[in-house]
């Protein structure tokens, strides 16, 4: 399994590609998973691109954004365009959206079907530049229970259409990961891992909190120390290699939590100790 951080992770700190990079390769780590806003901000940075992120040993296994599918039709085709000139640049075949801004029971049949059209079109654009197009498992979207999932992909019916298994998030949505993933896998092209104290603490993830610099991030935790068990997760695609997944981390002491985390899920896939050194170990 190859295993990525997520540059949302540093969203509101002041720190550089560059350093992320270096440390990402110091600390086993396989890829870098971009954020939309941070891929975009690099554009002008000719130099900051898929080959001088080979030098660290380094990929972009996805860029993790949010097409308006609700919103202005050309608004939706131009940045789903624009995203995928970003991907070609970073050398990726995945980016990561949301299956619209409310959850399934709260959409019209109608609602539905302009959401999985605006899909469709969608992924016939990624389809063109050789990408896919991933919606991610996520509350108050259509995909956030295993049902409304499934059914998605039913509706979307094309090639360029998989999902990114957000491992908490389906366990949110009153399902059991292990088993939604067993009927889902065939679909499946990344994962996103994360973990929380409890229930009563999910709100934390809302994104008015998450992406706020003040927002609260009690209930956060490290991924082996939550309510969804990872261990039994974990040992469903332990024997994939070429499973891509990130380490989702939204939480304060970003690089003890990583380290810790990149540690324990090597232990867990294969038993084995990370082949770097940890930075600073």
């Amino acid at each position: 399994m190859r295993v990525s951080l997520c540059t949302i992770t540093f969203r509101h700190h002041l720190i550089s590609l560059d350093e992320i990079a270096a440390w990402a390769e110091a600390n086993d780590f396989q890829g870098i998973e971009l954020w939309g806003a941070h891929a975009r901000n690099l554009s002008p940075r000719a130099d900051r691109n898929a080959e001088w992120l080979d030098g660290y040993g380094l990929s972009v296994p996805m860029i993790s954004d949010y097409l308006p599918l609700d919103g202005d039709v050309e608004a939706l085709r131009h940045k789903a365009v624009e995203l995928c000139r970003l991907a070609r640049r970073w050398r990726t075949r995945k980016i990561r959206t949301f299956a619209g801004s409310r959850g399934s029971l709260d959409v019209s049949a109608d609602e539905r079907r302009e959401i999985v059209e605006r899909l469709k079109e969608i992924c016939t654009i990624t389809a063109s530049y050789g990408i896919q197009l991933l919606v991610e498992t996520h509350p108050k979207t259509l995909a956030d229970t295993a049902a409304s999932t499934m059914r998605l992909i039913e509706e979307v019916d094309h090639p360029s259409f998989a999902i990114n298994f957000d491992t908490l998030h389906v366990w949110e949505g009153g399902d059991d990961p292990v088993a939604v993933h067993r009927a889902m896998k065939p679909h499946i092209r990344h994962y996103h891992l994360k973990n929380i104290v409890g229930r009563a603490e999910l709100s934390v993830f809302e994104p008015a909190n998450v992406y706020a610099a003040a927002g609260s991030r009690r209930g956060m935790t490290r991924l082996f120390e939550g309510a969804v068990d990872y261990d039994r997760f974990l040992s469903e695609i332990a024997g994939d290699p070429q499973a891509d997944a990130s380490l989702e981390w939204f939480g304060n002491d970003c690089f003890e939590t990583l380290r810790r985390d990149r540690r324990q899920v090597r232990e867990a896939v294969d038993g084995t100790e990370p082949n770097r050194r940890a930075a600073g170990q």
